[in-house]
């Protein structure tokens, strides 16, 4: 089967090397310069030092040529899926859609799932491929499980099937917006969790956070129409997790460099990547203001990357918050 990865970044790249054991695989990034290093180098040094491509990779800039697949497996920042959709639906329209991206759309606070309907179409063949996975991890083989979530259950169980592999174990799910919610708000209780590891508050607090944190992601879950069992597995619990504890998680150090009083424009220039969290908390925080949903921990975390409220200022707010039942 042919497919294609559009993003050469950490996590494309690392789908692209899992999935080439055993599909033909195409590697797309709109940058010649970036494919022609891809090429040249053997490596993503920029985002993958170490870790060598498969020879069986092909490369490619050209948009239309690479659009020749039999799968288009979007992994782009979110800010970049839009356009890559537009640009996919000119040039291979009806072609299987996968993407990787999570969080909210800035200004728009849309789902990748919204966005991916109004440049495909509602009846598009699409899902998300999203779940807890260091990029670096599964580049390098080591074991994972993540999951293929889609309204059409049909597509998500055909993709596992033809996809799952031995190394990278993947679930079927046809919670479309459970999947993508989990996977965009843990970002934010990832910054979080490393503001609260940052100020040396301890594992104890770590696990409240995260606990709490799962609640606020499964309330604004379920507000937006998602099932609360999705919030139980890899596209929830088991990427909060993984986001709020690994030291691979651009987000949790976002959460280290503000506990340690660097400023936001600091932060991104020294991560060189780009971490989800810091527009998504920005969007979730608007949204759940507008359906009522309860996030203290979505606003405490807003607040500090908005510079309205200091690291400890942001902890001191959630411990005063009035005792209540669980």
């Amino acid at each position: 089967m042919r497919i294609t990865v559009f993003g050469a970044g950490a996590w494309g790249t690392a789908l692209a090397i899992a999935f080439s054991r055993n599909h033909e695989v195409t590697l797309w990034s709109r940058e010649p310069a970036e494919i022609h290093a891809l090429r040249a180098d053997g490596e993503n040094r920029r985002y993958l030092p170490g870790v060598s491509l498969p020879a069986e990779i092909h490369f490619s800039a050209d948009l239309e040529q690479a659009a020749q697949a039999d799968l288009h497996l979007v992994v782009t920042p979110l800010a970049g899926l839009r356009l890559t959709a537009r640009a996919l639906q000119a040039s291979a329209p009806g072609t299987p859609f996968l993407w990787a991206c999570k969080g909210l759309e800035a200004g728009t606070a849309k789902l990748p799932h919204q966005i991916v309907a109004e440049e495909l179409g509602e009846r598009a063949a699409c899902g998300v491929l999203t779940g807890p996975s260091f990029a670096a991890e599964v580049a390098q083989g080591l074991p994972a499980a993540v999951t293929i979530a889609a309204r059409d259950g049909d597509f998500a169980r055909h993709w596992v099937q033809a996809l799952h592999n031995t190394r990278l174990r993947l679930y079927a799910n046809d919670d479309l917006i459970g999947a993508e919610v989990g996977g965009a708000v843990k970002n934010v209780m990832a910054i979080a969790a490393g503001v609260s590891d940052g100020m040396g508050f301890g594992l104890n607090a770590r696990a409240a956070l995260i606990t709490r944190g799962l609640a606020e992601i499964t309330r604004l879950g379920i507000a937006l129409g998602g099932r609360r069992d999705t919030f139980m597995g890899l596209a929830g619990l088991g990427d909060l997790v993984l986001t709020c504890t690994g030291d691979l998680s651009r987000n949790r150090r976002v959460g280290l460099m503000l506990a340690d009083g660097k400023t936001l424009p600091e932060i991104l220039q020294a991560l060189g990547h780009v971490a989800e969290g810091v527009s998504t908390t920005r969007e979730v925080a608007a949204l759940s203001a507008r359906l009522g949903v309860d996030m203290p921990i979505t606003q405490a975390v807003d607040g500090v990357l908005q510079g309205s409220l200091s690291a400890r200022d942001a902890v001191e707010q959630l411990l005063a918050r009035d005792p209540k039942q669980e």
